[in-house]
C-alpha cells in the first residue's frame, strides 16, 4: 500500500512538472503579451538607429506600451523579427497586443532615420535619403532625388541625423536641412568671418573646403589659416577637392569624389577649379558640419602656405614651395 501511495505521489509530481506548469507558464505568458489596456489613445514610440531590441523592450514597457519586456523579447525571437525592427518613430497604443506592437515595429514607421555624414555634395545626399525613404513597405513615397538636387543649397544642407516623414517631398527635405542650419549655425558665428574680410557665405565656402581637405578637427583651423594667407597673397589656393567638384561623377571609379591628376589642373575648364582662378570657389563644394564651419570662422595665424598628408594621413606644413616640395619627395 505504501508503495502505490509513493507511486501515485511521484506519478502527480511528474504531472505537476511535466504538464501543468508548462501550461501555466504559456497560460501566463500569453497573458504577458495582450494588450496593457483598452486605452487606444496613441503615443509616438521612438527607435533609435541601430538601438538593441533589450533596449527597446525596456523602453516599451517604461512607456506602458507591453506588459513585460522579456516576454516581447521572446516573442520578437520566436517570430524572427528582431533583424526587420525599423529605425524610426510609430503610433502605438496600450490597447495592442505585443503581437501587433512587434508587427508594427518592422513597417510601420511614421518617420524613419536617416543620417548624412559631413562633406557631402547634394547628389550624396540625395541618394542616401532615397534610399532610406524608398523602402518596400512605403507606400507613401514621393521623395524625387532629382528634383532635391534642384532645389537644395550645397553648403547649407547641415549634415546631420533626422527623422524624416515616409512621405516627405525632396522641397520638405531641404527645408528641413536648411532650417536646421540657420539653428545650428547662429549669425555671429558667420559674422566672425569678417575680421578676416571674409562675408558669412565666403565663411560657408571656406568651410566646405576643410570638411574635404582636412583629416582631423585640429587640422582645420590651421589650414583655414593657410588658405587665408594665400587669399590675402593673391595666389591661387590649389585645392585638389574644387577639381573633384567640378570633375562631377567619376564613373570609373562609381564615386562623386574622383582621384585628381596633373592633367586636370589644366584641363578642367570650371571657376570651381581653384589651380585656373584665384580665390575662393563660388560656392560651397559640399555641406560642412559645425566644427568646419568654426574653423572657418576662426583660422589660426600660422606662416604656413603649403599642406599635404603622407600616405598615413599625417599631414606636413611648408612655408615656402622648396619646403612644400621637399615634403611631398620625402613622404609621398
Amino acid at each position: 500500500m505504501e508503495r502505490i501511495n509513493r507511486k501515485l505521489v511521484l506519478f502527480a509530481v511528474i504531472f505537476i512538472f511535466l504538464i501543468l506548469v508548462p501550461v501555466s507558464v504559456n497560460k501566463y505568458y500569453n497573458y504577458l503579451l495582450e494588450a496593457v489596456s483598452t486605452d487606444d489613445k496613441t503615443q509616438i514610440f521612438v527607435i533609435r538607429p541601430g538601438e538593441p531590441t533589450a533596449e527597446i523592450a525596456q523602453k516599451l514597457e517604461k512607456a506602458n506600451l507591453v506588459k513585460n519586456a522579456l516576454a516581447f523579447r521572446l516573442l520578437v525571437s520566436q517570430m524572427g523579427v528582431a533583424k526587420n525592427i525599423q529605425a524610426g518613430d510609430f503610433r502605438l497604443s496600450a490597447s495592442m497586443s505585443s503581437r501587433e506592437i512587434a508587427q508594427l515595429l518592422t513597417h510601420g514607421a511614421i518617420d524613419v532615420w536617416v543620417t548624412l555624414p559631413e562633406g557631402l555634395r547634394v547628389e550624396e545626399q540625395a541618394q542616401i535619403i532615397e534610399n532610406n525613404l524608398n523602402f518596400g513597405a512605403n507606400e507613401s513615397f514621393v521623395f524625387d532625388k532629382n528634383e532635391y538636387i534642384k532645389v537644395a543649397k550645397e553648403g547649407y544642407m547641415f549634415p546631420d541625423t533626422y527623422l524624416i516623414p515616409k512621405d516627405a517631398t525632396a522641397q520638405d527635405v531641404a527645408a528641413k536641412l536648411e532650417e536646421t542650419f540657420s539653428a545650428k549655425v547662429d549669425d555671429e558665428l558667420l559674422e566672425q568671418g569678417e575680421k578676416n574680410n571674409l562675408s558669412a557665405d565666403d565663411v560657408v565656402i571656406l568651410a566646405s573646403l576643410l570638411e574635404r581637405e582636412a583629416k582631423t578637427n585640429e587640422e582645420k583651423p590651421i589650414i583655414a589659416g593657410i588658405i587665408l594667407n594665400r587669399l590675402n597673397a593673391g595666389v591661387a589656393l590649389q585645392i585638389d577637392a574644387t577639381v573633384q567638384y567640378a570633375k562631377g561623377y567619376g564613373t570609373a571609379q562609381n564615386t562623386w569624389w574622383p582621384t585628381v591628376t596633373v592633367d586636370d589642373y589644366q584641363s578642367i575648364k570650371s571657376v570651381y577649379n581653384t589651380y585656373l582662378f584665384v580665390g575662393l570657389p563660388p560656392k560651397p563644394i559640399a555641406n560642412p558640419g559645425l566644427e568646419s564651419i568654426k574653423a572657418a570662422a576662426n583660422p589660426v595665424q600660422t606662416g604656413f602656405f603649403y599642406y599635404m598628408h603622407d600616405r598615413e594621413g599625417k599631414i606636413h606644413y611648408a612655408q615656402t614651395s622648396d619646403e612644400h616640395q621637399h615634403n611631398i619627395d620625402e613622404y609621398l
